[in-house]
Formats: C-alpha cells, sequence, structure tokens
C-alpha cells in the first residue's frame, strides 16, 4: 500500500511541478538557477562518496534503538551497517543538493535532526566549515559509527548529539540566539514534525532555512507538511517532493512552489 501511494504522490508531483522557467518569485529563480539546478560536479563530493563506498562495505552488525516511525526497508533490530547505508543513507543526488544549499546560505550554525552514519553531515559541515553544526541521532550505536565517519572525514566543528529528539533538541535551541539551518530527517511522524517546527520558530529570522525531510512519507507527513506551510510565519515554501524548503521572508509575497529535480 505504501509503495502504491508512494508512487502516485510522485506521478502527481511530476505532473504538477514546475522548473525554473516557469516561476517568477526572483528569489526562488536565483536559488533555482545557482544552486537547485548547479549540477557541476564538487571535489567535495567525491571525497564524501568515498566515505560513502567504505560503509556500503562495512559488515558490522550493529543494534539499531529506533524512536521514530521506523523504517520502510527493514526493521529489525540488529542490522548491518551496509545495509543501512544502502537503505537510510541519503542518496548522493539530495545530499549534495544539501551541500549547495548550505554553501549558498553560509549559515553560523546548522542543526541536523536525525544523524544517521553521518554522511549528510559531512556534507553539511564541509559546505561552510566555519559554522558549528549540532547533530541528534537517537540511536547510540549509530551514532558511534558517525563519529567514525566524521573523524575519517577530518571534521571538527561538529557536536554530535545521542537521545531522544525531545529530550536533545530543546536544549540546542535555547543555547542559540538564532537558528540560520535546521534539516529534520528523523521521526517522520506527524506530531513530532510540528512539534520540532514549532520550537524552531521563536529563533527563526529572515535568511532562516528549515527543511523538512520524507514529506511524502506517509499520510501524517503530508498532513504536517500541508500545516506548515500553512502557519502564517512562513513565506516561501519549495516542494521538491524529496524534501521541502521553508523560508522566513519579510515583505515577501506567501507562496508555496512545486519544483521538479
Amino acid at each position: 500500500m505504501f509503495n502504491l501511494r508512494f508512487a502516485k504522490d510522485y506521478l502527481l508531483h511530476r505532473l504538477k511541478a514546475k522548473n525554473r522557467h516557469g516561476v517568477h518569485s526572483p528569489f526562488v529563480y536565483r536559488l533555482l538557477d545557482n544552486v537547485i539546478y548547479d549540477f557541476d560536479a564538487k571535489k567535495v563530493y567525491s571525497d564524501v562518496e568515498n566515505q560513502r563506498e567504505q560503509l556500503f562495505i562495512d559488515n558490522r552488525i550493529i543494534t539499531i534503538t529506533d524512536l521514530g516511525a521506523g523504517s520502510h526497508v527493514n526493521n529489525n533490530r540488529q542490522k548491518k551497517i551496509s545495509d543501512i547505508a544502502h537503505n537510510a543513507l541519503k542518496p548522493p543526488k539530495l545530499a549534495q543538493l544539501l551541500y549547495r544549499l548550505v554553501a549558498d546560505l553560509k549559515p553560523r550554525n546548522i542543526i541536523e535532526l536525525g544523524t544517521c552514519l553521518g554522511i549528510t553531515t559531512l556534507y553539511l559541515q564541509k559546505a561552510e566549515p566555519d559554522a558549528k553544526v549540532y547533530t541528534l541521532e537517537g540511536c547510540p550505536e549509530t551514532a558511534g559509527i558517525a563519529r567514525e565517519t566524521f573523524k575519517k572525514g577530518d571534521i571538527n566543528n561538529v557536536e554530535p548529539i545521542v537521545g531522544n529528539f525531545d529530550d536533545t533538541l530543546p536544549g540546542v535551541i535555547n543555547k542559540l540566539d538564532e537558528l540560520d539551518f535546521v534539516f529534520v530527517d528523523g521521526n517522520h511522524q506527524k506530531d513530532a514534525t510540528l512539534k520540532y517546527f514549532e520550537w524552531c520558530l521563536p529563533k527563526v529570522h529572515e535568511n532562516s532555512m528549515l527543511i523538512f525531510d520524507d514529506i511524502y512519507w506517509s499520510d501524517g507527513m503530508k498532513e504536517a507538511w500541508v500545516q506548515i506551510k500553512a502557519h502564517p510565519k512562513v513565506t516561501v515554501t519549495i516542494d521538491l517532493f524529496w524534501i521541502g524548503l521553508v523560508f522566513f521572508k519579510p515583505g515577501q509575497a506567501k507562496e508555496d512552489f512545486l519544483i521538479k529535480i
């Protein structure tokens, strides 16, 4: 049932979505032209993808602590790292898009909910090495593998935080004056997603970017995305199907964009 619904949502998105030539907002057009549709290879891509390849052949088994909505692929508690790498890591196309978004925004701080094995964290940190990255993970053993990834990737300005997001996210938000870049990739449930969004709102500013992963994951996530778009503080959203971008631009006409990638 999940696969049929997901396929239907994907086809509908492809039919309705526009490319850069159907967009009349200068802000969104520039983002599409300079960032989202920048498909030029960059050296950092091969460096990080080499790390991914190492995880693909890592046959160690770890115990998964799943505090969120689980997996549509494999819900076994004992998993090979190689299987996690194949099934749970962001694919290169999306991870590299996140890299470009950070490189363009140049945030001072980055919050990532859902470290997994640390590949996306590498992309986020290498996009803006001066930014402090707070990466939150619910599973202790997965977080341990991510720490190995950070060490191999030679990144230092990352603070891994292990525990339930309900317990760890408020502390990170409270220590920051403003939130620049937040990537929500964990606990794919409607109520949790909306809760994290609401917690972030007091600290967002005109240049903040919030990104929500898997906005078509389930009916609940689709409903959460609709509510996020409708919030009065949100001015612009970009629905890329796999992820949704949220902006808070004062004076910008409220508009929601469906974009092909």
